[in-house]
């Protein structure tokens, strides 16, 4: 199954636009915050596996 990493770069309203950092990427991927923990703000970092997100741990 793949994982994904991302970083929460910026939260707009209902949305987070994400940032892999798994990869080099330029490109931000907009997030419903309904599919997101929610406790999540700007700098979070997050796993993306099994069809949903979870915090990264430190």
């Amino acid at each position: 199954m793949n994982r994904f990493e991302y970083i929460v770069v910026e939260i707009d309203g209902d949305y987070a636009h994400l940032k892999r950092i798994d990869e080099e990427t330029d490109e931000l991927k907009l997030v419903a915050r309904a599919l997101l923990p929610p406790e999540i703000t700007e700098g979070t970092k997050l796993r993306y596996e099994w069809m949903s997100y979870s915090i990264m741990d430190e």
